[in-house]
């Protein structure tokens, strides 16, 4: 176990420099945690990139401001709901009972992206089928918020930094990071935030500025960040020491690591997709949502020049 608020040195890359801040922004009460407040920069951060980027998606700014009042609750919901699910025994007390108080706890620790995500998916194909001008389509706006996704990804992981946790097994490369363990042993490990921080960072700059440049249908940008997720997460979860495990299943005569199983399925399913649609079964330009709704809006623009 780490001590709380243990020192973190990088000896690799900075030598005997010390960062010594505490994982509580404001220690009044039950405390602000710099996780929360990084988490909550993130979603911010996300947001301003959407409402950005979304006019070439063809989405609406109530469509979008629809998404974030419904998707930051379930968003936190989805993550807590995964590793509730996959911790079972952790929220048992001595008698065998589920102990509900302690699982609905999330700011005590314990939320998991890939519960996000799913959370994310189910409420955007609710949100998409809606008639009118509130309905929109459900892959032009997951190609908006895979972007913000990413950025909320990138900020939140420093969170973990600042909690000491979320770290890799002990090594002695170049990254490695040192800790203090609670019997004032010093540790050095992956850095496995930072892995995927920067993993996702050159992610995001792929996609604003290579993927969807060259957007050929609507859903491109979401299968692309399955994929590059995918990967970058299946050899980060190798390094950890902390992964939720698929009950006592065995592969190999190793655990099944849960977010490893799902990265394979996501890289393989994202490689089938990208493969069809833009060599197997291309599409025309005017069959992006965006260029459906100018078209629409040309239309009705039209209809009223006529009517005057």
């Amino acid at each position: 176990m780490i001590m709380a608020d243990s020192p973190i040195r990088f000896p690799g890359l900075f030598g005997d420099w010390t960062f010594t801040a505490s994982s509580k922004a404001i220690d009044v009460g039950h405390g602000v945690y710099w996780y929360g407040i990084l988490i909550a920069l993130g979603l911010l951060l996300a947001l301003l990139l959407c409402m950005k980027e979304r006019v070439k998606y063809g989405i609406s700014e109530d469509n979008l401001y629809d998404g974030l009042l419904w998707g930051i609750p379930l968003g936190i919901v989805g993550a807590r709901v995964y590793y509730v699910l996959f911790y079972l025994d952790r929220f048992r007390t001595s008698d065998g009972k589920f102990d509900f108080g302690s699982a609905i706890a999330f700011w005590d620790g314990g939320l998991a992206i890939y519960g996000t995500v799913i959370a994310v998916i189910i409420l955007a194909v609710c949100l998409s089928r809606r008639k009118g001008k509130r309905g929109f389509k459900f892959f032009a706006m997951t190609d908006l918020v895979v972007m913000g996704l990413l950025v909320g990804q990138i900020v939140g992981r420093w969170g973990n930094f600042m909690n000491r946790e979320a770290f890799g097994s002990e090594t002695t490369c170049l990254f490695r990071m040192q800790l203090t363990t609670k019997a004032g042993q010093l540790i050095e490990v992956h850095p496995t935030f930072l892995y995927e921080s920067v993993w996702n960072l050159v992610g995001l700059l792929l996609l604003l500025f290579v993927v969807s440049k060259h957007r050929k249908f609507d859903g491109e940008n979401t299968w692309f960040y399955f994929l590059w997720y995918g990967v970058g997460r299946f050899w980060v979860e190798g390094l950890r020491t902390d992964s939720l495990y698929l009950f006592n299943w065995q592969l190999f005569g190793q655990p099944i690591r849960v977010s490893q199983a799902l990265s394979v399925v996501m890289v393989l399913v994202s490689l089938f997709m990208l493969i069809w649609n833009l060599k197997v079964h291309p599409h025309k330009p005017e069959e992006l949502y965006v260029n459906q709704v100018a078209a629409r809006n040309r239309a009705e623009q039209n209809e009223k020049v006529q009517e005057e």
